[in-house]
């Protein structure tokens, strides 16, 4: 039986899945069988944290708000309570980040929100 040559796509398909685990350790950078195996697991690894940071961040921002609205004199919730009844739906990453960055603006922010409806 003459040998046959193999075509360049195999190949190229194996190089590609090999490139994309270069940066683990061992065989898993080196053999095929191992780093598909690798690259299948990261890849749902990156699936499954794509939305657990979008949570984690979340929960930071809140966490920057809350404490900045402390300092303040006013919990977390009822900050967020009286936005809502005023209708101004919140962006909790722009008001995390005027808490961070510029304190005396969210302070302003917090004294042009009367709380006397929350507060009955």
């Amino acid at each position: 039986m003459t040998r046959v040559k193999r075509g360049y796509i195999a190949r190229k398909r194996r190089k590609k899945i090999l490139a994309f685990v270069s940066g683990s350790r061992g065989a898993h950078s080196k053999l095929f069988r191992t780093a598909n195996q690798r690259k299948a697991r990261a890849l749902v690894s990156v699936h499954r944290d794509r939305g657990k940071r979008k949570r984690d961040l979340r929960r930071l921002w809140i966490t920057r708000i809350n404490a900045a609205a402390r300092a303040n004199g006013v919990s977390y919730n009822r900050f967020i309570q009286y936005l809502y009844k005023r209708q101004l739906l919140p962006n909790r990453k722009t008001l995390a980040q005027i808490a961070v960055l510029d304190s005396n603006c969210f302070s302003t922010i917090l004294k042009n929100l009367s709380y006397d409806e929350i507060n009955r």
